[in-house]
Formats: structure tokens, sequence, C-alpha cells
């Protein structure tokens, strides 16, 4: 499973950027990376270190290993349209991330877990594949034998509004979601330069 199982403030810090939805990790304590010498040596990153910066945040942004995330780009690639576009349009119609997306977790790690213990089904037939591509029309929702924690209604309780995301609709009092339509790119909140892995992938 791709899990980070290491210090997450610190990976927060070295990459300058909340991966972790947390808000403990939005504005960590120490504002430099770390290390011994993090407070004192600030170098300026190459044009390669910025790339490979931004792919590391995407990766532990959407919770994928490497391996995974090569895979998603070249699948990237070989659709019509911008690669960069088409890489975190099919990050985000993974199921962990759409259970998120949708507030039926506070983050992806919960979703992930949630979603690996057989808490939801897609089309009424249970998925337990965190990866599982989502497609327009899905209809995403919490097994009845699940309805009843508590986890799902204090979710709900947080969400403000019916929709949480425009491609996107939610139907509280079923704890069920409908995956309406792709988002577009400016439908993805994430403040990702997804360009700089398409330049890094392609030297």
């Amino acid at each position: 499973m791709a899990r980070f199982r290491g210090p997450r403030a610190k990976l927060c810090r070295r990459l300058e950027f909340p991966v972790f939805e947390s808000p403990k990790f939005a504005s960590p304590r120490k504002n430099y990376p770390p290390g011994q010498h993090g407070q004192s040596r600030r170098r300026k990153l190459s044009n390669y270190g910025v790339q490979l910066r931004e792919k590391q945040r995407i990766k532990y942004l959407y919770g994928v290993l490497e391996k995974q995330f090569r895979n998603y780009f070249k699948k990237a690639q070989a659709k019509s349209g911008p690669t960069g576009h088409n890489l975190l349009i099919m990050l985000e119609t993974r199921l962990d991330n759409i259970v998120y997306r949708l507030g039926l977790a506070h983050t992806r790690r919960s979703a992930r877990q949630l979603v690996t213990h057989k808490h939801f089904m897609v089309n009424n037939k249970i998925v337990n594949i965190p990866s599982y591509s989502c497609k327009q029309g899905d209809i995403i929702q919490v097994r009845n034998k699940s309805k009843k924690a508590e986890i799902f209604h204090d979710s709900m309780r947080r969400i403000q509004g019916e929709n949480p995301m425009p491609w996107l609709f939610l139907d509280k009092a079923k704890l069920s979601g409908t995956f309406e339509n792709v988002p577009e790119r400016d439908e993805i909140p994430e403040p990702v330069n997804e360009q700089l892995v398409v330049e890094l992938y392609s030297k």
C-alpha cells in the first residue's frame, strides 16, 4: 500500500508545502528545512531541483508511490490534451481522492483507509481499491452497514454548503455522491505546477 510512514511534519518542511491535509502541517512551528544545517544553509535550487520537488509534492499529496506515479504519467502522455492536466485529472479521479473531495473523509489518508476497509460502494458494488478510477456518472456511497458510523456523520457536519466541488454532487442525507463530470484544470484547487513534472520526465 502506498503509505508514507515517516515523520510527516519533516516532509512538509523539506518540500515547503503542506502535502497532508491536517491543519497542523499548513503552518509548522519551524519554517526551515529539517536537519542539522536546515536553518543555516538555504541553497538556491537548480531547475532540476525545482522540478523534482514539484513531482514529490504531487506524489505525496495524492499518496502514490514512485512507480505508480510514473505509470500515471505514461498514461497521461498517451491521452490527447496537455499531459500535465491529464495527469492531475487521473489523480483526482481516484476513488480515495473522490471520497475525500466529497467530504466523506477528513483527509486522503483517512479516505484510503475507509475504502480499503470496504466502507464504500461504487454503483452498488463494494470497491476496496483506493486507486480505482471513477468514471463520469459513477455513484459513490457509504455501504448500508457503515452508515451508522460516527466518522461519516461527523464529516457531514463539517461540510459547508451542498456540493464541495463543482464536478461532484453530494447527497448528505444518503451519504452518497455522484461523479458528474471530469474536472477542468481550474476546478482542481491544488496549488501545484504540473508542467514542471512534464519537464522533469521529458529529459
